[in-house]
């Protein structure tokens, strides 16, 4: 089986991409009077999906899988942080912002790609890739709570002609920060591809169960 593609909170801010996306909101001082001193975290439950194919004709929002694949676990990890911030000019071009709550919701999109009459074995193995990610989904609150928080209260000086559009600037840029190292904290992709080498990518007689358990617990120290 094929290296798996874990999508982790790709940044967009135009349009949209499949991947995952960034969002981000500024307001003014007096539309903060209700904002709380904590980050607010949403999770969303898992969203699983699986789908069968013909090999012959696989579909047009299948992924790519490269020559000698035959099924595909996709998990798509997305955040959507909505930060606001309070703006305080010091002059007509100068100013602080100050963030003043963070809310970011969770999500994890997991479709499993198996063609018509595929091995039993090759199905668990396929499971095997979902549960990794689900279980680092079970902490992805966690996570992004403890980064939101170091950015409550944060200060940022701004200058320009357009204070609102420097504030907004500002924002975005803690938003992306956030983004980032939320992306760097929870990242699977080492355990999964631990858990292909152990499985030889479903090509031996590795049971996907142990495979799995042996993977969360030896990725650390294991060098992946």
């Amino acid at each position: 089986m094929p290296l798996r593609r874990i999508f982790v909170l790709c940044i967009l801010l135009t349009g949209a991409l499949a991947f995952g996306w960034l969002r981000w909101r500024e307001s003014s001082g007096r539309e903060q009077s209700n904002a709380t001193g904590t980050p607010e975290i949403m999770k969303l439950p898992v969203n699983f999906v699986q789908q069968k194919f013909d090999p012959a004709s696989p579909p047009s929002d299948m992924p790519d899988m490269t020559p000698g694949e035959r099924a595909e676990c996709d998990s798509n990890f997305q955040s959507d942080a909505h930060v606001s911030g309070e703006t305080r000019p010091t002059d007509a071009t100068h100013a602080t912002v100050t963030v003043t709550h963070v809310k970011i919701t969770l999500k994890l999109n997991v479709t499993i790609w198996t063609p018509v009459g595929v091995s039993q074995h090759v199905i668990e193995h396929e499971d095997g890739h979902r549960e990794i990610s689900v279980y680092y989904y079970q902490t992805a609150d966690k996570v992004a709570e403890r980064i939101a928080a170091t950015y409550m209260g944060k200060q940022a000086d701004i200058a320009g002609a357009d204070l609102d559009a420097e504030a907004k600037q500002a924002l975005q840029q803690m938003a992306s920060e956030i983004t980032a190292e939320y992306n760097k904290e929870l990242n699977p992709e080492p355990t999964q591809l631990l858990y292909d080498t152990i499985t030889d990518h479903s090509r031996n007689g590795v049971v996907a169960e142990e495979a799995v358990t042996h993977a969360l617990k030896n990725v650390s120290v294991e060098g992946y």
